[in-house]
């Protein structure tokens, strides 16, 4: 009986999934990572869990709904919610102050981040790197071009001595 179970647990498929589960996760952390370093409240745990989550949510429409093939029950409905539900936990992480909006670039990245998790989930593992690569790069690369042009484009202003 423990046999069985042990040998069912650490079975290949279920090292596949183990494995997509640990990639989503970690590819989330980066990101997550970078959200930290900008002092945003959204960190690394965040940002793993939402990416883990959307790849455990996107296996198991693919996995417990396979008897479901060709029937008026589409197991994408799940995935869909995945991309609907992030919007609203990004939607909670925006807010509005003094006319100032603030978690916009967070509530992005959470939304980015379940899509990556779902690509792993759909074993695009290339595509979920490289999407990764391309998030980071824009939190970090475009941040410090926009505040390079920002900070000029405020000393141009500065000295138009225009009102």
């Amino acid at each position: 009986m423990i046999v069985n179970l042990w040998n069912h647990f650490f079975s290949d498929g279920n090292l596949v999934i183990f494995g997509q589960l640990a990639l989503a996760t970690i590819l989330g952390a980066l990101i997550g990572m970078e959200r930290r370093l900008a002092k945003k409240t959204a960190g690394m745990r965040t940002f793993a869990l939402v990416s883990s989550g959307s790849a455990l949510f996107s296996i198991i429409s693919q996995l417990a709904f396979e008897n479901f093939i060709g029937s008026s029950y589409d197991p994408s409905r799940i995935a869909s919610q995945v991309v609907v539900g992030i919007g609203f936990i990004g939607a909670g992480s925006i807010l509005s102050s003094q006319n100032k909006v603030r978690g916009l670039t967070t509530a992005a990245g959470l939304w980015v981040s379940a899509a990556i998790g779902m690509a792993v989930a759909y074993k695009l593992y290339s595509i979920a790197i490289f999407a990764t690569m391309v998030t980071i790069s824009i939190l970090v690369v475009l941040w410090f071009f926009e505040h390079k042009l920002i900070k000029q484009m405020g000393s141009l202003a500065a000295d138009d001595g225009e009102d």
